[in-house]
């Protein structure tokens, strides 16, 4: 079971970058990032409750969106450097 689930993993995956979908999801990923980080602090700038909590709820999405980042320029660098 575990080698099926490992094969069409990888399967899926490299099916995903030779279709060039990474580009276009790196992309995508670090327009949302720019796009939640600007409105918190639009938000945060306020400083009412409601304001507050909102820029606290960005939090969520900017955390996962922040280590998608990290990957994705570390991939960059070693693709450069190899």
């Amino acid at each position: 079971m575990v080698t099926t689930v490992s094969t069409t993993t990888v399967t899926t995956v490299t099916a995903i970058a030779a279709m060039g979908l990474t580009a276009t999801l790196s992309i995508a990923a670090t327009i949302l990032l720019i796009f939640f980080l600007s409105t918190k602090e639009l938000v945060a700038a306020k400083g009412t409750g409601t304001t507050l909590r909102i820029s606290r709820f960005l939090s969520i999405g900017i955390v996962p969106l922040l280590m998608t980042f990290a990957v994705i320029t570390i991939l960059q660098i070693v693709q450069i450097l190899s």
